[in-house]
């Protein structure tokens, strides 16, 4: 059975460099605040009009092709992840098909938030292995600018996230020891609401986790005016409850993808743990025991870019010449849901 190759990875993220100094305008925080607590020092943001999630995911997916020596007609399947798509329905996939004038193929949605590159990268290794598809673009994309509280109420969540648009291009591979070695998908919906986008939704208060809220209102409307008011269609997060259940399932699945191929994490030549918070990376680093030059973080200039995180650092540390071909590489994640999962690849 053939394995799942990267055959050509590519990025995006906007010219517009926003910097902590820059939310001053809008909130009270301070440059030192913000990066003690999350590492963050500047982030990207795309121009309000003329980029959407899937014109940044299209830009980053033009590189990975061109990488993997084939043309947009070649592609065979395309995943889409993002938690921040151009519309409510349709999906992105449909407007990268669209956008790229392929031809008339499938393409697949994910909404696992930070995990969703990763997620999409489990499906898609299926799909090689069993010989449905030879050439699968799988684009990580997120426009998280448009959609945050930039005020003061918001800023524990608006610092944290940025915008920009990871590819690859996956093919299936013969070579002895290259490709994808095993992914691991976990979830736990018992703390869903702790990091949550409410409203607009269709739940109506059914989980009864609104009790400040009129249920009555709720059931009667998609969105109201009391929903905009109470800041329900920004970003919910409470920080210290997702930052303690990351510690420990971060480090738990990556020694999962390990065990399951007979390796020690000092055999880690490279780990690209979603850029969710630097502490949360510096303390998975020294769980599992491995040097600086082992991880790869790029938070600091570009924040929280979820579902876009993952290939983006990945795409980064590959051009910066830290992943070099043989090298074993995990990537891993941890979100929204909560989803987590690890990929583990020689490269």
């Amino acid at each position: 059975m053939p394995r799942t190759k990267v055959a050509g990875i590519g990025m995006y993220v906007p010219e517009n460099i926003f910097t902590n100094n820059d939310l001053l305008k809008y909130m009270e925080t301070t440059d030192e605040w913000i990066e003690e607590r999350t590492g963050i020092r500047e982030r990207r943001y795309a121009n309000r009009t003329t980029e959407t999630t899937t014109t940044m995911g299209v830009e980053a997916a033009k590189i990975a092709i061109e990488r993997a020596g084939i043309t947009a007609a070649d592609i065979d399947f395309i995943i889409f992840a993002t938690l921040s798509p151009d519309y409510y329905f349709p999906g992105c996939g449909v407007l990268v098909q669209r956008a790229m004038k392929m031809k008339e193929i499938g393409a697949l949605d994910i909404r696992n938030q930070c995990s969703g590159f990763l997620y999409g990268l489990s499906v898609a290794d299926q799909f090689i292995k069993t010989g449905m598809y030879k050439n699968i673009l799988l684009i990580g994309s997120e426009k998280h600018s448009f959609g945050l509280d930039m005020t003061t109420r918001g800023r524990n969540i608006s610092v944290i996230f940025g915008d920009g648009a990871g590819a690859v291009v996956l093919q299936p591979t013969e070579e002895s020891g290259r490709g994808i070695l095993s992914t691991h998908l976990h979830s736990d919906g018992e703390s869903a609401e702790i990091l949550a986008m409410y409203n607009p939704g269709t739940h109506a208060n059914h989980w009864g986790k609104y009790a400040d809220f009129d249920d009555a209102e709720i059931a009667q409307m998609f969105m109201s005016n009391k929903m905009v008011d109470d800041a329900q269609n920004f970003p919910f997060m409470d920080g210290p409850a997702v930052f303690k259940k990351a510690i420990v399932k971060f480090p738990e699945v990556i020694k999962e993808s390990l065990e399951a191929n007979g390796y020690l994490a000092s055999d880690i030549n490279m780990l690209i743990p979603h850029q969710a918070n630097l502490r949360i990376a510096q303390f998975v680093q020294q769980k599992l025991g491995l040097k600086d030059e082992q991880v790869f973080n790029n938070i600091q200039r570009y924040g929280n870019t979820t579902a876009a995180s993952v290939p983006i650092a990945l795409c980064e540390a590959w051009q910066e010449g830290k992943i070099k071909e043989g090298d074993l590489v995990c990537l891993a994640a941890f979100g929204s849901g909560f989803t987590w999962a690890s990929a583990l690849l020689k490269w």
